[in-house]
């Protein structure tokens, strides 16, 4: 799969979120079910800041050959995941050190505004990662290491995934 066909992959997810935006009221962007449940504003706030921090941040470093290692193999849930071109149709927990940091949601236009940055950021990737050679690569938490244009797949792998939890979400807020 080439950098353009994962952009085009990247838009498309996206698109999805910037256009569901303008369909929530306040109170069902911010509805929580419970305490382990997150709203819809703090599942944007994860998508969003996983796409821009880890994921984007990570395919740029490795872009620049910068607190990485040439080489190294991704581990079976590594192969499994990009074998199957996305992650499985199940509930995921994230790794101990990320789920720590506490989530806060922001407004909803706030996000329109990430979706647009992550856009512009992932589209400037795309000429680069044409020419990478794909050797240097930085260590993820579940995946082990992967390389540039990896990182950029994750990306619409990890947003795709998310898009069966927003419909879930979706469903709780309509009960507001």
């Amino acid at each position: 799969m080439t950098s353009k066909d994962i952009f085009e992959g990247i838009k498309s997810v996206f698109a999805k979120y910037a256009l569901s935006l303008d369909t929530f009221s306040d109170t069902q962007f911010e509805f929580k079910k419970d305490v382990e449940t997150w709203s819809l504003s703090e599942m944007y706030e994860h998508v969003c800041m996983s796409g821009k921090k880890f994921f984007l941040a990570n395919t740029k470093r490795c872009l620049e050959k910068r607190n990485g290692q040439e080489g190294g193999e991704m581990n079976t849930k590594g192969i499994y995941v990009f074998g199957n071109g996305g992650f499985p149709d199940v509930k995921v927990k994230m790794p101990e050190s990320v789920a720590a940091v506490p989530i806060v949601g922001q407004s909803r236009e706030v996000y329109k505004n990430e979706i647009a940055e992550i856009l512009n950021s992932a589209e400037m990737f795309v000429a680069h990662l044409e020419s990478d050679a794909g050797t240097y690569k930085i260590s993820h938490p579940v995946f082990g290491p992967l390389n540039a244009i990896e990182w950029f797949q994750n990306l619409e792998m990890h947003s795709r995934h998310h898009l069966r939890q927003k419909a879930e979400l979706e469903i709780l807020s309509t009960h507001v």
